[in-house]
């Protein structure tokens, strides 16, 4: 029933209806003669008590209006009823209505804002039926004829004040419209910017199991090689402690890059290129890979940043995967990369040899996070990802996607 208000718009309604009432006071006692005021009901010393306290009462629904419209227009209604049953004239007091009316529209209720337009039409047919039925009733005694010049006059009034009521009720009603969009408009932004949150926290993730998943693989693969060369070759297995340290330090540095955005936003870092894939080649042949890379034809042209990234990605996940679930044995542990820079899509291929335990795993069943994500890279630049066994022993990954990357 009551809205919230600030301190300052409390303060401001109240010191505006106070400062109302007096100039009401003024504009009532000043005109009249011998502290009295004209009434066919009363008598005139009565007439202005009862005019000084409706004063104090349409004061009242002033200062409430903002804070609540419905209960300003019913005591407005109280108000105004008091004023015909005393035979009171208009009194300046009544321009608070005006005020009423237009925050009835601006701020009330579904229930009030259609009440306020109910009152205003209502106000026009009772100012009209209020101040000249006794002129009709005297006209219809008096001289028949002059019944249609009385009528004439009841409908003229209606429509001049069913006019000014209603125009403090319309301009009430755009405010309410503008408020409304204004409202629709910052929900319309917080929900965009929540929005736009959640996509860079999810692609900081899926960066982030991208080059932790991929460093561990080529972690533990070296560290089994060195458990198994520690005896025999101490040159492979110091090699080997080598790869892991330059590979964890990596990672340890991609991983801060991937925090600081978490923590600042704005700051973006640097991103894997096409001229990093030669680093992530050497990685996984100091694994022990056989990794054997086929490109045709050679790409043409600039490619745009985006697809650079998920061509890095991609491949990063699928050699991963090739690392983690792959045959080591089989083909002595081979992995077939293609490359195909067309003029208007790109194709990667990795191919790799299933492993004897790949049942359940990522690459053994075309399920799983890393799987998911490569399917992910994939759709966020307007390609499409497939990675199933392919009947033959292998596993393969292929994907498909636009040279140009819609922005």
């Amino acid at each position: 029933m009551f809205r919230p208000l600030t301190r300052a718009q409390q303060v401001f309604d109240i010191v505006g209806a106070a400062l109302f009432a007096l100039f009401a006071f003024a504009a009532a006692l000043l005109p009249s003669t011998s502290f009295g005021i004209g009434s066919g009901i009363v008598d005139s010393r009565v007439a202005m008590v009862v005019a000084l306290l409706l004063t104090v009462v349409f004061s009242l629904a002033l200062a409430l209006r903002r804070r609540s419209p419905g209960l300003a227009l019913a005591i407005s209604w109280l108000a105004a009823t008091a004023q015909m049953a005393t035979g009171l004239p208009p009194l300046p007091a009544n321009l608070a209505i005006f005020a009423v009316l237009y925050t009835t529209a601006a701020y009330g209720t579904r229930r009030v804002f259609w009440a306020g337009f109910a009152s205003a039409l209502g106000g026009a047919a009772a100012i009209a039926l209020y101040l000249l039925a006794p002129g009709l009733l005297r006209a219809n005694d008096v001289n028949p004829l002059s019944v249609g010049s009385a009528v004439f006059a009841v409908v003229m009034t209606f429509v001049a004040s069913a006019l000014a009521l209603l125009l403090a009720w319309t301009i009430g009603a755009l405010v309410r419209t503008g408020i409304r969009a204004r409202e629709n408009r910052h929900a319309q932004q917080l929900a965009e910017a929540e929005a736009a949150a959640e996509a860079e926290r999810t692609r900081i993730a899926r960066d982030m199991h991208d080059v932790v998943a991929h460093s561990l693989a080529v972690v533990i693969a070296q560290a089994d090689g060195a458990r198994y060369a520690a005896a025999s070759n101490p040159d492979a297995a110091a090699s080997a402690l080598g790869t892991i340290s330059s590979t964890a330090r990596a990672a340890l540095a991609d991983v801060r890059m991937l925090l600081t955005q978490l923590r600042h936003t704005q700051a973006d870092g640097p991103q894997p290129t096409l001229a990093d894939l030669e680093q992530l080649y050497a990685q996984v042949r100091a694994a022990g890979v056989d990794l054997r890379i086929d490109v045709d034809p050679m790409p043409r042209g600039e490619t745009p940043a985006s697809l650079q990234l998920a061509v890095y990605r991609i491949l990063q996940e699928a050699l991963t995967n090739a690392l983690r679930h792959g045959d080591g044995t089989s083909a002595g542990g081979r992995v077939d990369v293609r490359f195909a820079w067309h003029d208007e899509r790109v194709e990667v291929v990795v191919s790799n040899a299933l492993g004897a335990a790949a049942d359940g795993t990522d690459s053994g069943t075309g399920r799983g996070h890393g799987l998911i994500g490569m399917r992910e890279r994939a759709q966020l630049v307007g390609g499409t990802l497939e990675a199933a066994p392919d009947g033959a022993g292998l596993f393969v990954v292929r994907a498909r996607l636009p040279r140009e990357v819609a922005a």
